[in-house]
């Protein structure tokens, strides 16, 4: 597989505190992949070092295949995009200014490409209205518009939709998504926001106590997730009874409900129970969430 981000073995300390402690990652290029974690886990970061921002105490991490080491590192960052914590914008600019100024600060030899990114991110109506009269989600959104200047092929997001309204999730989910599957963008997103997640990203790797302790594709997390039934009846001992026969895996709640773990044929389950003199009351399919999947993974203390 080919991967635009790896690390080996990445660590970092603030003092007594290790923040990174041996962490090894694999983004595949083309993948949104989904950075979960406590706050505190590490995310920002691991984000923080791949951006150049901090150095590692040991440990080493490729982009493209370049070693952070390397002298010419910093012309392979020149792929990359990024907003670690909060958007980088000036409050006293409007969106075209603040586009024009990343530009210069690339040195860009002219401004081509601005108008067409400010439709991207859907601020092309925001005329001189200054960034700091803008809503947070349209401040995400120029954000975005502001790494994306220069083009590049890997988008890293901390956070992009931490604090926003209903309507500004979707807008940003639907940007991610069109980045990713029409610009080819790879994007690594660090996010707490696990329903959300869930609806972008291909790939997931769950970060705790500075160690990467999960990799893992969203296909396989879906054959991961334990599917299971909640059954009410009038009799759980005849159901227990019952299941057992049939080889059936479950877990008895309370008098009337059980957890069944596996699929059943329900009319071959209702007449071996009213054969016992038990009716089926209701049945309802579960389905594990990334959350939940999480939560099993590195238990479920929260931290934040």
């Amino acid at each position: 597989m080919d991967f635009v981000l790896t690390s080996q073995g990445l660590t970092k300390n603030y003092g007594k505190f290790r923040a990174l402690d041996g962490l090894s990652i694999h983004v595949p290029n083309g993948s949104i992949y989904g950075l979960i974690g406590r706050n505190g886990a590490g995310k920002t970061t691991l984000i923080r070092l791949i951006c150049g921002l901090q150095e590692p105490d040991s440990g080493e991490y490729f982009i493209y295949g370049k070693r952070n080491s390397d002298a010419d590192i910093s012309a392979i960052r020149k792929r990359m995009g990024a907003v670690v914590e909060t958007p980088s914008v000036y409050l006293g600019m409007s969106a075209e200014e603040n586009l024009k100024m990343q530009y210069r600060v690339l040195g860009m030899p002219s401004f081509d490409g601005i108008r067409e990114l400010l439709k991207l991110v859907d601020l092309d109506k925001a005329g001189r209205k200054h960034a700091g009269h803008f809503s947070l989600g349209m401040r995400q959104r120029l954000g975005i518009a502001v790494a994306l200047c220069g083009n590049p092929d890997f988008l890293i997001l901390d956070e992009p939709i931490n604090g926003l309204d209903p309507q500004g999730i979707i807008e940003i989910r639907e940007l991610i998504l069109k980045l990713n599957r029409e610009r080819k963008i790879t994007v690594l997103i660090s996010s707490h926001i696990l329903e959300e997640l869930s609806k972008l990203a291909t790939h997931y790797g769950i970060i705790d106590s500075g160690k990467l302790v999960k990799e893992i594709s969203s296909r396989e997390l879906e054959n991961a997730f334990r599917k299971s039934v909640t059954a009410e009846v009038t009799n759980t001992s005849a159901l227990a009874e019952t299941l057992d026969k049939m080889g059936v895996e479950y877990k008895i709640l309370d008098e009337t409900h059980a957890e069944i773990y596996a699929k059943i044929n329900v009319t071959e389950l209702a007449l071996a129970l009213s054969e016992k003199g038990c009716d089926i009351i209701s049945l309802h399919e579960n389905e594990e969430s990334l959350e939940s999947y999480f939560l099993d993974i590195v238990g479920g203390d929260n931290n934040d």
